[in-house]
Order: C-alpha cells, then structure tokens, then sequence
C-alpha cells in the first residue's frame, strides 16, 4: 500500500511485531502528515456546575508549551473479547506520540475480557470482578472534568452507567468536553437518548426507524438519510477494505490520501440514528461478496453536541488493527481534534 506516496510493504508478523511495526509507521506518518497539534484546551473548563456551563469551554490557551492533552478511557464490559488489549494499546500509542497522558477507568462488573484482564490491568486503584453478565457498577463515576477527552471502549449489551454518571458525562459534554467512540461504543446505550445524540448513529440493541435515520453514501457520491424501515446494524465478514475520504479539508483528514486500504476489520452497516450535527470524514464500501449490505457505509465521523466534539471510528474489530499505522494516525488525530486542539500552522501547511 501506499502511505503519503511512500510504498510499504506490510509483512505478515506476530501480533507483539506487529503492534511495534504500527507503532514506528504509525508515528513516521504522523510526522509526514504534519500531524502536531496545539493543545488550547483546559481541562478544568468542563464543570459540571449550571454556572460555568455555556461559555467555559472557550477559556483556552493558545500556547506550544501546555501540557500533554488529558485522555480518559473508560471500560469494562464489551462483546469483543479483547478489549483489555486494545484498551492497553490505544493508551501506547497515543503516549508514544508525545502529545497525551492516558488514563483508564474500568467499571467494578467486568464481562468478557478473560485472562487479558489480567494481563493489562487498568491501574485505576478500583477493585476489579468479573461477571458472566453485565451488570450496571454502581460505583462507577470518573471525574469527567479532569479531562481533555473521554475515550469509550464499551461495547454490546454493556450495563446502563448509573443515572448521577450519565448526568455528568451529558454536562461535561454540554460544556464544551471531548468523546471518541470506537468501534462498538456505538453498540452500547441504546435507551440512553443524549449518548445516541453523541454518537449519531449506532447498531443493534433494538435500534430501528424510531432512533432516526440510516446515514450512508449512494454510488452517485450523495449523502443520504433514508428513514425506510429496518434493524440498525450488521456487518460482513472480516476483510481488508478501501477508506475512502469525504471530508479531505477536515482538521482529522488533512494530509491524508484520498483513498487507503484498511486492515481486516467488521464493516459496520446499517447504522441508524438520531445522526444531528453529523459529518462523515470517510466512508467504506460494504461489498456484497462480502456478505455485505452494497453501500458506502461512514467509517469516520465528527458530531458537534452543544458544546462538545465527538470522533466516531466504527473501526476496531481485532488487534492487528490498532496495529495498524493508519488507524493510528487517524485515531490519534481524532482524539486530539475531540480534544479541542488545534493544527499548527506547520501542520496546515504540509
């Protein structure tokens, strides 16, 4: 494949090879694309008080030298097994870029996950069981406000977060905070109306023509929003697929090809939502030989909820993705735009 015009081989290798290879090609393409950021955020801003609400969040600092943009991902219950791991590497390589310091915060009730709970622990000094199936971990409240950016690596059939922590999280968005959904995150939740507004549009769970309306890309290049009946969410087997770029002139996708060829993921189809404020960045084809549903399904999206900024990757299914350095790139772009920072001008003008 073809990465900025340089030509890269990709070598079958064990998964620890793997995720290091990922790591230095992920990390020279960030330079390539001139991929540095400006933090102007101030985590402090997101208060979950009625009086600092509507305009906090423009209290930024426009200065090289802040300090690393504060990421928070939270977990603990997701249908894909390996998210432990996935948790674990996201965390890697977004340190090992320079601009983030990541933490992690797991709910009490695990599910799924097995030995790799173990093997990557959360370090969050919570105690950790695990359950045959999920139930809602009533102790479960991160301190939203101390962060840049929120994180999601929940999946399908998560338990419900407690009501007191839905509320913080909606105000630390309305506020002017950050989200990054991945891949499933947008399986989870499907009752909770503001987190279906955060991400637009998700799958499964009961979701149908009454969440909102099917977003996908007609042949012809259109974007439509079909509200016909029908279950939200699917996907194909597991292969490599083309991204196709939508929204070139997007801080996220600047710099990037117009085109790529992704790893061996799900291609989520069918998504449906209340999809306000949404633009898709990129978009893949769901090919039918594939089991698929025959039309350009988003990949990458932003939504813009009051105040706050959303990344939504449906990208994410195994580990060779997050592997993989383009899905680093671009995930590292995404959770720094979330984040409220800004390209520099050396960026822009690569």
């Amino acid at each position: 494949m073809k990465l900025c015009g340089i030509s890269v081989r990709i070598i079958p290798l064990g998964a620890f090879a793997r995720f290091n290879l990922g790591f230095a090609l992920g990390l020279t393409l960030l330079s390539l694309t001139g991929c540095a950021w400006t933090n102007t955020s101030n985590s402090t801003s997101h208060s979950t008080s009625n009086s600092e609400s509507a305009n906090a969040f423009k209290n930024k600092i426009n200065s090289a030298e802040r300090a690393p943009l504060k990421v928070l991902i939270v977990d603990g219950q997701n249908n894909h097994y390996i998210w432990p791991k996935s948790t674990a590497m996201m965390k890697a390589f977004l340190e090992e870029s320079g601009q983030f310091s990541v933490d992690v915060y797991r709910t009490q009730y695990t599910w799924r996950g097995e030995k790799l709970i173990e093997q990557y622990p959360a370090n969050d000094d919570r105690a950790h069981e695990t359950v045959t199936e999920a139930k809602t971990d009533p102790t479960f409240a991160p301190e939203f406000s101390k962060y840049d950016v929120v994180v999601s690596n929940f999946g399908w059939k998560a338990a419900p977060w407690p009501e007191a922590t839905k509320r913080s999280f909606e105000q630390y968005m309305q506020n002017g905070g950050g989200f990054v959904s991945v891949h499933a995150a947008n399986n989870a939740f499907p009752q909770w109306l503001e987190y279906n507004k955060m991400i637009g549009i998700g799958g499964w769970g009961g979701r149908n023509q009454k969440d909102g309306p099917y977003i996908y890309y007609n042949d012809s290049g259109e974007l439509k929003r079909d509200m016909s009946a029908g279950q939200g969410g699917g996907h194909g087997y597991v292969h490599p697929f083309d991204v196709q770029v939508r929204k070139g002139s997007h801080p996220i996708m600047q710099g990037l090809p117009e085109t790529w060829e992704h790893s061996d993921d799900e291609l989520y189809n069918r998504l449906r939502g209340p999809a306000g404020n949404l633009t898709v960045l990129a978009t893949a084809f769901d090919d039918k030989k594939h089991n698929g549903f025959g039309r350009h399904e988003p990949v990458l999206m932003t939504v813009n909820y009051h105040h706050g900024r959303v990344f939504h990757t449906t990208l994410g299914h195994g580990e060779n993705v997050y592997a993989d350095p383009m899905f680093i790139t671009v995930f590292t772009n995404g959770v720094a735009w979330a984040a409220g920072a800004k390209r520099t001008e050396q960026a822009q003008n690569k």
